[in-house]
């Protein structure tokens, strides 16, 4: 496995070694000594979770106000771009945010530390989307940042389409509010 830090050295970008023929191709989509000695993070999953959402499903911007979640991301099905924000406030990149496009294709994976809000647009007709927790999911500590707030100024490719919002992350609080 390779771990590429982002503009965000502690999101790292991780590709796994594939091994494929004319039959197929196997990999490890998880090894916890070849995690540790790839990105030096040493933590405990307690969590694993998997969504699947139509084209122009946008996700996020999620996070725990306690019990924060870090988070090994990845699609198993179709596309998305992937993103993570910074708000840890005593970050040198607080305010900052980082995006991947992770798919079936490429196997890439994106870790997202406790302490960064996250989210994602499915670019496919639908994704399959799985990602292994560091803390339960809480819902009385969730929240939500808009995804579309003027001060992150995410660059989503929309491509001129609305993206499909549940009715959490339509009420998404601004930025400027944490």
């Amino acid at each position: 496995m390779q771990a590429t830090p982002t503009a965000i050295a502690d999101v790292l970008l991780l590709e796994p070694k594939v091994f494929g023929d004319a039959r197929g191709f196997f990999f490890e989509s998880f090894n916890q000594q070849v995690f540790e000695a790839a990105t030096g993070v040493i933590t405990t999953f307690v969590q694993d979770n998997h969504s699947k959402s139509g084209q122009g499903v946008l996700r996020g911007l999620h996070y725990q106000a306690q019990n924060a979640q870090g988070k090994l991301v990845r699609v198993v099905q179709g596309a998305v771009f992937d993103v993570a924000v910074d708000i840890r406030k005593d970050s040198p990149t607080f305010g900052q945010w980082v995006g991947e496009i992770l798919s079936a294709e490429n196997k890439r994976q994106l870790w997202v530390p406790a302490g960064l809000a996250h989210g994602f647009l499915v670019l496919t007709e639908s994704a399959e989307f799985l990602y292994k927790t560091t803390a339960y999911y809480t819902p009385e500590h969730e929240r939500c940042i808009a995804w579309n707030d003027p001060t992150l100024a995410i660059a989503w490719p929309l491509d001129g389409m609305q993206p499909r919002l549940s009715a959490k992350d339509l009420v998404g609080a601004a930025f400027s509010s944490l």
